[in-house]
């Protein structure tokens, strides 16, 4: 009986390895985490953590960060509100490689979805194939929605 060499065994390992991470992360997504599929998608109703209310006009800053593969990313947002719904967004990146593709991806269709919209009918869940950019935003809109109720 011959044993494999070395090499074969290390290829090997190194293939079944990188099946398992594979496997782990759920096929169908790039290294950073997120969908290959464009979609976009906002839900209505208020969104967890803050209740519903009456937020002043004006201009809101807020800063956000949340987890990916490939370590944390941020996203700086500011939203104007006017006659209670909002009238303007945008967010600015805080991402490198791959995470940047999608946060772009994200800050390209973003407006569309909230544009319109009241800050309680604001939940959003994945843009344009960004789902983990979501997250950074929806915690910049908590603390938008809590200014926006003190002013």
């Amino acid at each position: 009986m011959r044993l494999p060499n070395t090499r074969q065994v290390f290829a090997a390992a190194a293939a079944t390895s990188a099946l398992l991470m594979t496997a782990a992360c759920g096929g169908g997504s790039d290294p950073a985490g997120e969908p290959t599929a464009p979609s976009s998608a906002a839900t209505g109703g208020a969104s967890s953590g803050s209740s519903t209310g009456t937020y002043a006009d004006g201009t809101y800053e807020a800063s956000a960060s949340y987890p990916n593969p490939g370590g944390v990313s941020s996203v700086d947002v500011t939203l104007t509100l006017a006659g209670g719904k909002v009238s303007d967004v945008e967010v600015k990146p805080g991402a490198q490689g791959t995470s940047l593709q999608y946060q772009e991806k994200f800050i390209s269709g973003i407006a569309g979805e909230v544009v319109g919209k009241s800050l309680d009918e604001l939940d959003v869940s994945k843009v344009s194939g960004s789902s983990l950019t979501s997250q950074g935003f929806n915690a910049a809109l908590e603390e938008i929605k809590s200014k926006a109720s003190q002013a």
